[in-house]
């Protein structure tokens, strides 16, 4: 649940909306086993690790996540994966030289892959909190991702149909918001978590600071507060390096 003070609200006033919470163990206290979770994230580049971390602590299991990798070395979604918290990841990078706990469990049978092109995982979770039903690509016409998928001709080119991504949880990293879940981001920290945050029922932020409000300039915000349930501020001695 979403936890909202209520300020008086005489004269007209308006409610006194704060998302904010005290520590990111709060914030996720709720997730149950089986949810779907979108972790955004370009490799550690606007990775949430403090919410990684918070959510092993948390102990839900049989996750399925949706994330661009399948985690680097031994921390943030690494460290989950080698926890043995997630059943099945939809992603389109899961190898590298150091994905070796994705590699481990993989090999194991003990997590199920879904592997998706870049670009349509992006479109996937779009679409998703776009409204969009499904959609049609050319990506992946013709290979071993297609097998099973509606395709059509459409023009002189094939495609191939997908369905959108949605998530129970989206967690995601901003540089600053205010009590009211209004996002900036920093650089290429931003990627996926605009798109995540819309294609998610509960989305929990963590940032280096909480504004007042009106402190954010509008032209920097790129994810308004309607799409942000959570916020929590992380210490600087604390977050990881964008």
């Amino acid at each position: 649940m979403c936890f909202l003070k209520w300020g008086g609200c005489h004269n007209g006033a308006l409610p006194m909306i704060d998302k904010s919470f005290a520590s990111a163990e709060a914030a996720l206290a709720d997730i149950p086993d089986g949810a779907t979770i979108m972790i955004g994230g370009f490799g550690n580049a606007g990775m949430p690790a403090a919410l990684i971390d918070a959510l092993i602590a948390q102990g839900a299991r049989s996750l399925t996540i949706v994330n661009n990798n399948a985690g680097n070395g031994d921390t943030g979604l690494a460290a989950l994966i080698a926890a043995k918290r997630v059943r099945k990841i939809f992603c389109s990078f899961p190898r590298q030289a150091d994905s070796w706990h994705f590699d481990r469990a993989y090999r194991a049978g003990e997590i199920e892959l879904e592997l998706v092109p870049q670009g349509t995982l992006a479109e996937r979770i779009r679409a998703a909190g776009a409204g969009i039903g499904a959609f049609y690509t050319p990506t992946a016409y013709g290979t071993l991702l297609a097998e099973g998928k509606e395709t059509r001709r459409i023009g002189e080119r094939d495609y191939v149909l997908e369905y959108p991504i949605h998530a129970d949880y989206a967690l995601i990293k901003a540089d600053r918001a205010d009590r009211w879940g209004n996002l900036a981001y920093r650089k290429t920290a931003r990627n996926f978590a605009p798109i995540m945050a819309s294609a998610a029922r509960c989305t929990v932020v963590q940032v280096r600071e909480i504004a007042q409000l009106g402190a954010l300039d509008p032209e920097t915000i790129v994810t308004p507060g309607i799409f942000v349930k959570r916020v929590v501020r992380i210490g600087s001695s604390l977050r990881k390096a964008a």
